[in-house]
């Protein structure tokens, strides 16, 4: 096989809280071995104040030797400040200050700003808004003062008529063929690309009626190439409800650049704030990524800035550069952080600083790394073993190497059932649009081998289903042994007749066929702060769920077993009349995984 090439990346820190970002997240992408090369650059305020150039022609130099650019945060200052704040040397020389996001936008043809919406706690949406970048009402046709041309323009119109040309601004929404057409073209691609099968146009068209209507042509002729991915033109304010509301019905969103700019930071709100929230732009030749946060120049040195956005941006570069499975892998990282909740920054209700969160991110990517259990196989005696045990007992040995094995919120529909089988993973994501057709999503039981244990994961949703009668008729008939749902199933009646191991966070009898479809399966699954993976032993009896680590399964089912002896010991010994803490104390409770103490010869 031959290796990855190395790829080069700029790494521009910025202002304010920039730079304390981006070191903290190319230390933790350190952990992920790639075959990068960062190149450190200037850019921001201080290259403006210094140099009377925020992106000075070194800079512009190494984007032309790199690959793509990894930016931090910029600072922008009123036009009054842009002059005051300028080495003196340079004031009064006619330099003009233009913003280092506009510059590279625009010299490198970056015409597609991507910022991906997702739910990190629960996964109950992932969308994306594609925002142009380069023209609509942010082109930069901003006049005040009309000359002739401009004023016939506008005044007929009765504010205009009374103030006159020389107290009258204008601003004009540039809308160009060119422009929709790569927009859309964009938008088309990444809706392929990501598996998502609605693009929704936002835009005014009742309002901007003859712009609206070059929008809707230029769509309608592009969509006849993609016959696959539905098509629908929303206005801006109805768009931006549904954002709050119901976030699942989007897949792709394309918008023009001011529209776009004011919906992908209602999407950051609705993700959980700035602090969540990645972006990337990018053009047919060049790119560059930035989190979507600004400077923040009060909290520069306060160790308080949270870096997940910045983490969740050299993901989306990783997928860029074609790194797409180290990019997932960071995703997961910072996706079990954020809903552990224990290690996380103020905005996310936590105390932890930057660095911190940064080595919490680094650490789940470290323990990946060195987790023997995707190389262990589990003989079938052991898993056997496991399933006999009491999970509380299973629990109680898990405790006692410091592994963590609950699945929170998983209850037992089948009372009575115990099981244990070898994890089989299974990962669902919300369908876009409307949720018009079925999706057939569970066909992956075909593939499941005898022995296993299914673990679906539908980010915990109670909306829809994700199993039923026909499913546990096939999962039986296949010699699956039970079948842990993160999300809700239905049929229970029938499954309870079945006498099949069932355990759920809900139970309901919507349909899950037309609301979700199949993202993956074998791949990492994690409810609450514990992961599931693929060949870990799955145990579960009316307790609840647990997850046996592979690595450690023989081990768990020898200390499970002393538990469980001990314990049949201790009840023993008070049922012949021994107080409990007597009992306890002679049969060593203490450590019950080390098995019923030693009685002495005069006990």
């Amino acid at each position: 096989m031959k290796p990855t090439p190395t790829k080069s990346v700029a790494v521009l820190p910025g202002d304010g809280i920039g730079p304390e970002v981006v070191s903290a997240a190319l230390d933790t992408v350190e952990k992920l071995g790639l075959p990068l090369d960062f190149r450190l650059g200037d850019i921001g305020w201080d290259c403006w104040r210094q140099e009377g150039d925020p992106v000075p022609q070194r800079t512009w130099k190494l984007l032309e030797e790199t690959d793509t650019c990894l930016l931090g945060a910029i600072t922008s200052k009123p036009l009054r400040e842009t002059e005051t704040e300028l080495d003196p040397s340079l004031r009064g020389t006619g330099l003009t200050y233009v913003s280092p996001v506009l510059q590279l936008r625009q010299r490198l043809g970056l015409y597609a700003n991507i910022r991906p919406v997702t739910d990190l706690d629960e996964g109950r949406f992932d969308f994306t808004v594609i925002r142009e970048n380069t023209e609509g009402l942010y082109a930069g046709i901003d006049v005040h003062g009309l000359d002739e041309p401009l004023w016939n323009a506008v005044r007929h119109h009765p504010n205009a008529a009374a103030s006159g040309p020389e107290d009258t601004s204008l601003t004009l929404r540039l809308q160009t063929r060119h422009g929709i057409d790569r927009l859309l073209r964009f938008g088309f691609a990444h809706a392929e690309a990501h598996g998502k099968r609605l693009l929704t146009v936002v835009d005014k068209p009742m309002v901007l009626r003859n712009s609206g209507n070059l929008l809707r042509e230029r769509l309608e002729l592009i969509a006849r190439d993609h016959p696959d991915i539905e098509t629908e033109i929303l206005n801006v304010d109805a768009v931006a409800l549904w954002m709050v509301r119901r976030p699942e019905r989007f897949g792709v969103l394309v918008a023009e650049n001011m529209f776009g700019d004011i919906l992908s930071d209602l999407g950051a709100g609705v993700m959980g704030g700035l602090g969540l929230a990645p972006s990337g732009n990018i053009g047919d030749h060049g790119s560059y990524f930035e989190p979507v946060h600004g400077s923040a120049p009060g909290m520069v040195g306060q160790d308080k800035a949270n870096p997940m956005a910045m983490l969740l941006t050299v993901a989306q570069m990783l997928d860029h550069l074609g790194f797409d499975v180290p990019g997932e892998e960071l995703r997961d990282a910072v996706r079990t952080v954020a809903r552990a909740r224990t290690t996380v920054t103020y905005d996310l209700g936590g105390t932890a600083g930057t660095r911190e969160v940064a080595r919490a991110v680094a650490d789940r990517l470290g323990r990946k790394e060195a987790d023997p259990a995707e190389d262990t196989v589990v003989p079938e005696d052991v898993v056997d073993r496991l399933a006999r045990l009491d999970t509380a007992s299973v629990s109680d040995a898990l405790d006692s190497l410091g592994v963590g094995g609950v699945l929170a919120g998983l209850s037992a529909r089948v009372p009575g059932a115990r099981t244990a089988g070898l994890a089989y993973t299974v990962t669902y994501r919300p369908v876009g649009g409307d949720g018009q057709g079925f999706r057939n999503a569970a066909n992956y039981l075909d593939d499941v081998p005898a022995g296993s244990f299914v673990v679906v994961d539908n980010a915990g949703s109670t909306t829809c289903t994700n199993w039923g009668s026909l499913l546990t008729s096939v999962a039986r008939s296949r010699g699956v042994r039970g079948t842990a749902v993160h999300g809700s199933a239905r049929d229970i009646d029938e499954i309870r007749a079945a006498g099949y191991p069932l355990f759920s966070t809900g139970a309901t009898m919507v349909s899950g066929k037309n609301r979700v479809e199949l993202a993956a399966t074998g791949r990492p699954v994690t409810v609450g702060d514990v992961t599931v993976r693929p060949g870990d032993v799955v145990v579960a009896d009316d307790n609840g769920v647990l997850v046996v680590p592979a690595a450690h399964a023989a081990e768990v089912a020898d200390r499970a077993e002393r538990v469980e002896r001990t314990e049949t010991a201790i009840a023993e010994a008070v049922g012949g009349g021994l107080r409990l803490d007597e009992a306890r104390k002679r049969f060593g409770y203490a450590r019950p995984w080390e098995g019923p103490a030693r009685q002495t010869a005069d006990a």
